[in-house]
């Protein structure tokens, strides 16, 4: 064997991927005129690669919902994008989340990310609304019921921090699937087992939707530190080393979070996944980046 052979045998895991990835990505609706201009660059780089959908997300309590609809109809009106809106259950009856999702419905919205939600005070525990869905297995089956929109649901591949227990968050997931979810897709995280493991768990649960991996490119330990609190993910300390001095150099903070996501991303290839969610950040480089790196690429 020569030189050139072997390196061949120690190709990067992404190399080995054969065009047959599907991804998506999430946004979030922009507060300012800025913002907005961002968000749309980003939203017009990242429509080429043809995701399978685009979501927007939705405030805590419900803050953001008027900006989530206007961002949601303007992607389905000037884009080729499938947009999914995010749905929670907080802050709203179901009379008024039923006539939300006709709204969408009628709007020509099919694609619908159904969630609990937080409550709109951080810290505070979560209480349904008197008059509202008590849990996200209780929308989605409330939404089957306005109309057969495509839902998608969030798993925890290391439990929601409100779950007393690991088979109490697969039992809760299992209750949103059976009650009619098309897919769960997970909450970031930073090794390939975690994910491995979860599905292995899910399987066993009985749970036979797809799990789509969440994936976060960080460029920022200290906020993926804040949004980690609050959904159970776990931050590896070598994660903290990789970015140790990088604070006035965003152009290798980028570089690094491209290199560390793509690994990630082309270990779970190599698991068998073939759709990858991207938490965007409404910035699409690092996205782009490594979707081109996953062999994901632009088409007319």
């Amino acid at each position: 064997m020569n030189a050139f052979e072997s390196l061949d045998r120690h190709l990067p895991l992404f190399a080995e991927a054969r065009g047959d990835i599907q991804v998506s990505f999430e946004f979030f609706p922009p507060k300012t005129e800025k913002m907005e201009q961002t968000l749309w660059e980003s939203i017009k780089t990242l429509e080429p690669l043809h995701p399978r959908f685009v979501s927007v997300t939705y405030g805590a309590g419900g803050s953001t919902r008027e900006r989530t609809h206007a961002t949601v109809e303007r992607i389905l009106k000037e884009t080729s994008l499938t947009p999914a809106a995010h749905l929670t259950c907080v802050g709203a009856s179901r009379d008024e989340i039923d006539a939300i999702a006709r709204d969408y419905w009628e709007l020509g919205v099919r694609n619908i990310v159904a969630l609990r939600g937080d409550p709109p005070e951080a810290g505070s525990k979560y209480q349904p609304h008197p008059q509202g869905y008590r849990d996200a297995a209780d929308l989605v089956s409330g939404l089957k019921a306005v109309a057969s929109f495509d839902i998608s649901v969030a798993a925890y591949p290391e439990a929601h921090p409100d779950s007393s227990s690991r088979a109490f968050d697969l039992e809760n997931l299992k209750r949103k699937v059976d009650a009619g979810a098309d897919r769960a897709i997970t909450q970031f995280f930073f090794s390939p087992d975690c994910f491995f493991r979860f599905r292995d768990e899910a399987a066993a649960a009985g749970i036979e939707a797809e799990i789509v991996p969440g994936i976060l490119p960080v460029s920022n330990v200290a906020t993926t530190r804040r949004f980690a609190q609050s959904c159970g993910a776990a931050i590896p300390q070598w994660l903290d080393g990789l970015f140790e001095g990088l604070d006035d150099l965003p152009a290798a903070r980028q570089l690094i979070a491209a290199t560390v996501a793509a690994e990630l991303c082309g270990q779970l290839y190599a698991g068998g996944v073939r759709h990858f969610h991207f938490y965007t950040l409404n910035r699409a480089e690092l996205s782009y980046a490594i979707c081109h790196l996953l062999g994901v690429r632009a088409k007319p």
